[in-house]
Order: C-alpha cells, then structure tokens, then sequence
C-alpha cells in the first residue's frame, strides 16, 4: 500500500483568515459602511483586482511593494509581467473615470470596498492583504471646496457607529499641502523629499527630522526652525498668526480654515488641524487627512486621504479634480479584534434552526423554514433525524437563538428557555 504524503496546512504571513464568528462581525461592519456612503449618494463600483504595471509603477513612490501577475510556466522568450494587483483604489479609480468618462455623471459619487495588495513586511496591523473602504468625488474642471469638508464628517458618522466602536475615542487630523509647500519655496530644491521627511515626523520624532531636513534637503537652521514651529504645535492656533509668504501659502490657509469652521458641528477635539500631515503619495494637491485613535495615536492612521486635482490627466485630456478618503478596514478591524472590542457572538447568521425530530416530519420542517425565510428570517435546516438534545446543543454551539418544532408548531427561545406555540406567516423573534 502506497501512503500520501500529508501537507500541513499554515497561515501565510500577511493574509488574514478568520473564523465564521469573525467573518459574521467583518461582513456586519461592510454592511453599515455601505449603508452610510449610500445614505450619502455615493455609488458602488468594483474594479479588476490587476491593473497594467506601467499605471501602477508611475508611482514610484511604492514600486517597491507592487506584487505582479505571471504565469509559473511562462513560454519561452516571453514577454515581462504585463499586470500587476493593485495597492490602493485611488489610481484604478483614475482609470475607471477616465475610461468611462462620457457614461458618468458629475459630479461623479463613488464608493468601493475592495481587498488591495502591497508586499511590505507584515506586523502589527499591517498587511500584503487587505480591504480598504473608500470614498471619492471627482469633478469636471472644478470641485467645490465643501466637498472636502463632508469626506471626514462622513468618515466619523461611519466610524463612530460601528458595532464595538463606541467607546473608541478617534480623532480626524487635516491638513493642507499648500501650506508646506508655500513654506518651502525658496528654502529647497527638493520639495517632495522635504514633504516625506515632514510626514515621519510621528515615527522617527522631531530631532531626526531636523537632520534629514538638514542633510537630505539642503535647508538652513533658521528655516528649519519655521517648519519645525509649524508642524510642530497645535496648528489651528497658528494660522491665526501665520503671515502667508506667497499666493501658494495663503490659498492653502483659507482652505484648511473653510474646512475646519465646516466641521465645527462635530465633538470636541474631533477634528484638529496638523501641518505636519503631508501624505507620501505626490498625487495630493491640497485638502489631506489622517485619522488615529487619540489614546493609541502610535498605531497610525486608520482612515486617509486628500484631495487631488490631476490625477486622471495621464488617461485623459481633462481637467478632473477630485477628493477622497479610505478608511483601512483591515487595520482598524484587526486592532479590535486583537483587543476583544468586538461583538463577537454567533457562529451562525441563522435565526432560527429547524429541528428535525423524526424522518418523516421533514416535509413539514422543509415548509415552514421557507414561510420563515419569505418572512425575512435565516433559518438553518438540521441535517438529520437525532436525538433531540443533540439538536438543541448544535443550536446553542453555533449561537442560533430560536429553534423550531415543525410537528409542534412551537417555537424555544434559546436564551430564556421559554418555548410557546408559533404559526410561521406570522411569527416574530422577542426584541
């Protein structure tokens, strides 16, 4: 006799896999965020996890991270990868917009909830799969500035009343490119590495920055000073006294100004403005966003974006400025899965389960579970006649709160105990 050989299977590091439990509450949480972008007017569209590498690449900025698509048994003088899965759902959406330009209308409300790809080290809510929940609203020409107010007071709506997100105190930080960059004019020759040096400064603290500031961006003591006084304090507070030292500077002022007076509805310290907030990506033009939670503000940003305003220009002939926001699902899920935040209960979306006393009852069972599933309730079919014990302890393993005896017409709360006659057409759980 010949033996196989058995593999054991083992999680591959970065690809998050979750029970049924977990999956329940995951799918709950996509349900609510759905429901609050639709209650907002955005549209959900989907697009190919792979886009071409050269789209991908123009990039640069994570080159690095992009896995790409070949064959294990590539011909032979075949071509280079040619596709490559996407890292984020900005630069597809770019895409998407400019290739249906003439069938969309504008302003143009998008919503999409996708995994998304990257090969940096995994650790500590950080992943090589992941899905991101993002939010776009791209215009013709021009986009109204109040647009990048409703993106974080949609973002805390969401946020806020997510199941076991209740107590979580987060905080939504803005800021605006033209500020930093209005700064720096004249002070460097490389203003986009001196906005990346800017935008560690949570991670690596303000000393280092000072000296990559120094060293990498050729930027002199006293400048250095400015910025780092910029970045560095409440910054709301200091753009009352900030004198604008070019047209650049005092556009990006009254922007980030406008925005914050129009999200002074939401709590206290909700919303804080903080130049230091750059975002890596160069595409952002303007209006930028991160979010933290304001007790763990060294777990990063769980929400982000900002406004763009040429991202589409490499696709099409247009003027197409936009502005979005992603929320980082899978980093802000895993965190409160990790600490037991999470409402976590049910194995099962059943309702009801339908018991199956005897053989000869299931044509009655089968009936009243489907007037049960017309009424709107998930019921589970036991897959067999057993002892009725074994039954109930399948029940309350999987966490299903009511079952069902078809021969009875009776219906038991799995909670209470409590078990009373039932008609299937009519019948309602206890709230």
């Amino acid at each position: 006799m010949s033996s196989n050989k058995v593999y054991k299977p083992k999680p591959v590091s970065g690809f998050p896999e979750y029970l049924p439990e977990v999956r329940l509450v995951e799918q709950q949480w996509l349900d609510h965020i759905r429901r609050v972008f639709e209650s907002y007017g955005f549209c959900s569209v989907e697009t190919p996890s792979v886009e071409e590498l050269d789209v991908l690449s123009a990039k640069g900025e994570v080159d690095k991270e992009i896995y790409v698509l070949e064959r294990l048994h590539k011909e032979e003088g075949g071509k280079d990868a040619r596709l490559a899965l996407h890292f984020d759902q900005t630069v597809p959406l770019a895409r998407y917009v400019a290739q249906h330009f003439n069938d969309l209308t504008f302003p143009f409300k998008r919503y999409q909830m996708q995994r998304v790809w990257r090969g940096e080290r995994p650790q500590a809510g950080r992943f090589r799969e992941f899905t991101q929940c993002d939010i776009d609203v791209i215009n013709v020409d021009s986009l109204p500035l109040h647009f990048d107010a409703e993106m974080p007071a949609i973002i805390w709506e969401t946020l806020s009343s997510l199941p076991g997100m209740e107590n979580e105190k987060i905080q939504l930080r803005i800021s605006n490119r033209k500020i930093l960059i209005g700064l720096l004019e004249g002070k460097t020759n490389n203003i986009p590495e001196a906005l990346r040096i800017i935008d560690k400064i949570e991670k690596i603290g303000k000393d280092e920055v000072t000296k990559l500031l120094s060293k990498d961006c050729a930027i002199d003591d006293e400048n250095i000073k400015i910025i780092m006084n910029l970045v560095g304090h409440d910054g709301y507070y200091i753009l009352q006294d900030l004198t604008a030292s070019n047209e650049m500077m005092a556009q990006g002022m009254e922007e980030i100004k406008f925005v914050k007076e129009q999200l002074s509805n939401l709590p206290e310290e909700a919303v804080k403005v903080d130049l230091s907030i750059v975002r890596g990506l160069d595409y952002y033009t303007g209006t930028v966003y991160e979010t933290v939670f304001t007790d763990d503000p060294g777990y990063g940003s769980i929400c982000s974006g900002g406004r763009y305003d040429d991202l589409a220009g490499q696709y099409i002939n247009k003027a197409l400025p936009g502005v979005g926001i992603s929320i980082g699902f899978s980093r802000l899920f895993a965190k409160l899965l990790e600490q037991g935040k999470l409402p976590i209960a049910r194995k099962s979306p059943a309702d009801v389960l339908m018991l199956l006393p005897a053989d000869d009852q299931h044509d009655k069972a089968t009936e009243a579970a489907q007037t049960l599933r017309k009424n709107g309730h998930n019921v589970e079919m036991y897959h067999k006649a057993q002892k009725l014990q074994k039954q109930l302890s399948y029940a309350e393993k999987k966490g299903i709160p009511y079952v069902w005896f078809p021969g009875d017409g009776e219906v038991k709360d799995m909670a209470t105990g409590e078990q009373v006659k039932a008609d299937p057409q009519s019948w309602t759980p206890h709230e």
